[in-house]
């Protein structure tokens, strides 16, 4: 029997050790209905450039393990919440502009329908529990221009379960792509994004007053969410 066991343990498949990093870190960028075909590029260029700016890069470096794991996905109606670029390690300007590229290289509307920001989180919380990734830190970042959700989940239930799992949720609302800022509909996405959105431990909103200053704030909160500070303010200065 200690033959057969001892037999066993030495053809059985090595156990690989999960990944290191600072902080596991989902985008959830908005792809919805509202959302043009023109207006998804953009977002996926700002999000690509802010991933790979040194200024970025530069905070990934001085974490204490030098390196985080991050996903970009575009969601829509509950059926839709699409990878467009896979959990990737990121420790250097080579690994951020190899992610960059793969975001920038998907051609097309990968997810569509009426928004259901709980499918969202629940898609993000999914991703997060079942990679072989380890970090003190998991962060799901919500991009989307409205705060309302259709179909099931609903919106509440998956936020306590995001939150049940000590992941925060942060939130980068885009309440009218064309307004002037400090419109009447930011500050009222920004209250509901604030009272029925983010959570957990640090959670903050970074406003995109238009789209002009989309890839700066997404850069700003990556930097934040990174480093693991709060802002001061609750939108981005033009560059």
């Amino acid at each position: 029997m200690r033959l057969l066991i001892f037999l066993f343990l030495l053809l059985a498949p090595a156990s690989r050790a999960a990944e290191q990093v600072s902080l596991e870190l989902v985008l959830l960028a908005d792809s919805t209905g509202s959302i043009d075909a023109q207006e998804i590029l953009y977002q996926r260029q700002g999000y690509a450039t802010a991933i790979s700016h040194p200024a970025v890069i530069d905070v990934i470096q001085n974490t204490d393990t030098g390196r985080i794991a991050v996903t970009y996905v575009e969601w829509g109606d509950y059926r839709h919440q699409e990878v467009i670029a896979p959990w990737t390690i990121i420790a250097s300007q080579q690994d951020a502009d190899r992610f960059a590229a793969i975001i920038l290289a998907e051609q097309g509307r990968r997810a569509r329908g009426k928004n259901s920001i709980g499918a969202a989180l629940m898609r993000g919380l999914d991703l997060i529990s079942d990679n072989d990734i380890d970090s003190p830190r998991q962060v799901i970042d919500l991009s989307s221009d409205s705060a309302n959700s259709w179909g099931l989940p609903t919106l509440p239930d998956a936020r306590r379960a995001v939150l049940a799992e000590g992941i925060t949720i942060n939130g980068l609302p885009i309440p009218c792509r064309h307004c002037v800022r400090s419109s009447a509909a930011s500050s009222r996405l920004e209250r509901r994004y604030r009272e029925e959105i983010i959570g957990g431990t640090g959670a903050f909103v970074v406003t995109v007053e238009d789209m002009i200053t989309f890839a700066a704030a997404v850069r700003r909160k990556l930097m934040l969410e990174i480093s693991g500070l709060e802002p001061n303010r609750h939108f981005a200065a033009r560059d």
